[in-house]
């Protein structure tokens, strides 16, 4: 697997986990059971940094090999 194709991928799930907090955010906005609203945010906040770190890796190895390209320090040894 090139690097490109992996950024892909990385941009792919990113997606799918947009869509899945898009669809979390909504039935929080109209959930009514205080339980069920608390399991919901609870989701969405663990699928936030999943979401920041899919799109952080996209750009990271969609740029793996120019020169000059800042990376970010989390992925750096």
């Amino acid at each position: 697997m090139t690097m490109m194709e992996l950024s892909r991928s990385y941009e792919h799930s990113a997606q799918l986990l947009q869509k899945r907090l898009r669809h979390l955010r909504q039935q929080a906005a109209v959930e009514k059971d205080p339980e069920a609203l608390f399991s919901l945010k609870r989701r969405i906040a663990e699928l936030t940094p999943m979401l920041t770190q899919m799109n952080e890796l996209a750009e990271l190895t969609a740029h793996y090999y120019e020169r000059g390209y800042w990376r970010n320090e989390k992925y750096t040894l």
